[in-house]
């Protein structure tokens, strides 16, 4: 039971954000099941490839038709019917196309559960840092609670100093508690999109230091390798290749069989092949005079495509607007960290100031508490545009399909 346990918490402490993803592709549900639709779709090809089932049809004659090698007592017929040439390999066509847009389909939606992974994994490391951050401040603030307390003992300060510090201690442990207690519903988000239990531990990297970088594609690049698109583009495909099968089942389709007649022998009369039974050749041939139903199919594979060309065209505007937007997001994220370690450096060089200051003098201790704050403000706002950039990115590789 302790061997078990050790080695859950080391592979638990071994996780990263790589391990995730691999976990959320092989055991994700909703992506087995898009996959699982690509296999179904692969089984339809062997299905219009096999030609129609022969039709055998037996006949007893009630009343025995007379001939002459004897009478007719019943017939045996087996036919085997075939489409125009080239129905069932336009039939092909179409699966296959179908097949494929199944798989760009399952490609999308693996690169949409990365994104949903990353986009739940990042919230989980922000909100890990904003506690690190809090505890850190109610140490920091339990160290000016001593200061403000020995300098009111010695007269330099006043006791309202200590009451400030008191109210910012118990908001900061209260802080705390809402952090965590935000942790829960987060990670039972995260397991879930992995399909393990909610109980699971999320281990999340320390956010690092990031180095901007230019993530910028062509718009061509961003059409051309978009699994939607491309899923789109084969349904397209699929439905010229129905149109052209409906043009093909307006035409005559014909088969081949045979009849078997067995023919009992004649007892009053001696002929020759008495009672030989009969074979018969046949041809035969359907004829399509009734169009209506061939004429409206040609016409539904039409609109159909006429439907997926407006719909890749929506797709694409939606998708440059996104990648866009996305983009812009990304460099706002790397201007506020800009910003903000700017901020944070002059903010404690401030501190430093006022905390000599105060030690000396016992004055502007309300000050110190305040750049403290606005110090931890920025930490915070660090955390949080950090989270955003890896989001931001995360959306922008999902949108130009790039590859994990």
């Amino acid at each position: 039971m302790i061997i078990t346990l050790i080695a859950s918490v080391y592979i638990a402490n071994a996780q990263t954000l790589d391990d995730y993803l691999m976990q959320a592709a092989e055991n994700n549900p909703g992506l087995k099941a898009s996959y699982l639709e690509f296999e179904a779709a692969l089984q339809k090809s062997a299905q219009v490839k096999a030609i129609p089932d022969l039709a055998l049809s037996f006949g007893y004659f009630v009343s025995p038709v007379e001939t002459r090698v004897g009478p007719q007592r019943a017939k045996f017929s087996l036919v085997q019917m075939f489409p125009w040439f080239g129905t069932n390999g336009t039939k092909e066509n179409a699966i296959e196309f179908n097949a494929q847009a199944k798989y760009h389909e399952f490609l999308d939606r693996k690169h949409e559960l990365y994104y949903l992974v990353k986009k739940a994994y990042y919230p989980i490391m922000e909100l890990n840092e904003h506690i690190s951050w809090q505890e850190e401040n109610l140490e920091i603030l339990n160290t000016y609670k001593r200061l403000s307390t020995t300098s009111f003992s010695n007269g330099k300060g006043a006791m309202v100093d200590v009451i400030r510090v008191d109210i910012m201690i118990d908001n900061a442990n209260t802080e705390v508690q809402l952090l965590q207690d935000r942790l829960k519903p987060l990670q039972v988000a995260f397991n879930r999109l992995l399909n393990r239990p909610d109980s699971m531990p999320v281990v999340v990297q320390d956010i690092s230091n990031v180095t901007p970088f230019n993530k910028r594609f062509s718009v061509d690049s961003l059409i051309a390798n978009n699994p939607r698109l491309q899923a789109i583009e084969l349904n397209i495909q699929a439905a010229s290749a129905m149109e052209e099968t409906a043009n093909k089942q307006g035409l005559p389709t014909f088969g081949v069989g045979l009849d078997y007649v067995i023919v009992g022998e004649r007892t009053d009369l001696d002929v020759p092949d008495n009672g030989k039974n009969a074979f018969m050749p046949m041809v035969t041939m359907s004829l399509p005079l009734f169009r209506k139903k061939y004429n409206a199919s040609i016409k539904e594979a039409q609109l159909t495509q006429s439907a997926l060309s407006q719909k890749k065209l929506d797709v694409t505007n939606n998708l440059v607007s996104s990648y866009e937007d996305g983009f812009y997001n990304f460099n706002k994220s790397l201007e506020l960290l800009e910003l903000y370690d700017v901020q944070i450096q002059k903010t404690e060089q401030a501190i430093d100031l006022l905390y000599s200051a105060y030690s000396n003098s016992g004055k502007d201790f309300e000050e110190v508490l305040r750049m403290e704050q606005q110090l931890l403000k920025y930490n915070m706002s660090k955390s949080t545009a950090i989270k955003d950039l890896y989001i931001s990115e995360a959306r922008l590789d999902y949108l130009t399909a790039k590859p994990n």
